[in-house]
């Protein structure tokens, strides 16, 4: 994949708006104590934390797998935490999320596993219009000969794609992505940070990104946020981070690659 550029935001409009967010389980493990996130149309964020931070938590609340304890959601100017069930999933629809292990259904194939959301969320489609966004959604991600394969028969780094390909089939305007990059080698890593960003800038998704990779948080943020003790900690660009003289903050970036401009190397 060749050299791809990080784009600026759209606008300074806030797309996601998070405040106060507070989620406990059970009685003494509160996990998120007040998170305040701001993420603007267009942006892709990193959210960043030690394990067990409440990094995952805090997407899942964003689209209601968690229900929150406290706090604000707005997205897409609707306070999510005061919506029905019915209500949510007209928000989830405009929503793509990547799940950690791509979440394929094994006994589908490819082609299946691409099909089911649109049957499921866009029942008028013809089959022609159903097969032409298999085409184009596996044409996006690299993959158009996998269309017949099994799950099994796949790399875990065509697993992601697929994955990818199969969130993005409904055209969300937002992407949540759970620890993209983890379990994949270092330039199949590199290649999936590279997919995020080339979608950030064909479909002007607005992103938020769950990682542990700190080369993966370089190549796609456009902003930072670190978590700690349950609340945002820190934030900023890759290259303000990364040259903090906050000791917690250099820790993340102690094994990782030095600064770099906004151009991938």
């Amino acid at each position: 994949m060749g050299t791809t550029t990080k784009s600026n935001t759209e606008t300074d409009t806030p797309i996601i708006n998070i405040k106060g967010l507070y989620k406990s389980f059970g009685k003494d493990n509160a996990i998120l104590k007040g998170v305040n996130i701001t993420v603007n149309k267009g942006e892709n964020l990193v959210v960043l934390g030690k394990s067990g931070s409440g990094k995952s938590v805090t997407i899942k609340c964003m689209v209601g797998l968690v229900a929150t304890d406290n706090g604000q959601i707005n997205i897409f100017g609707t306070e999510i935490t005061q919506l029905d069930e019915k209500e949510l999933n007209q928000i989830r629809l405009r929503i793509g999320f990547l799940f950690q292990n791509s979440a394929l259904y094994d006994s589908m194939s490819v082609r299946q596993n691409l099909v089911f959301p649109l049957k499921r969320h866009s029942k008028n489609l013809t089959e022609e219009e159903v097969d032409k966004a298999i085409k184009e959604g596996l044409e996006n991600v690299g993959l158009a000969d996998a269309i017949d394969k099994m799950p099994s028969e796949l790399s875990g780094g065509m697993r992601k794609r697929i994955g990818l390909a199969r969130t993005l089939i409904l055209k969300p305007e937002i992407v949540l992505y759970d620890e993209p990059t983890t379990g994949l080698d270092p330039i199949t890593s590199r290649e999936i940070s590279e997919l995020i960003m080339a979608i950030q800038k064909k479909n002007k998704t607005t992103s938020v990104i769950i990682t542990h990779d700190m080369e993966c948080a370089r190549l796609t943020g456009d902003r930072l946020v670190i978590l700690k003790d349950g609340v945002i900690y820190t934030e900023g660009s890759y290259e303000v981070l990364a040259n903090s003289e906050d000791e917690w903050v250099k820790s993340f970036f102690v094994s990782s690659c030095p600064p770099a401009n906004k151009t991938t190397q």
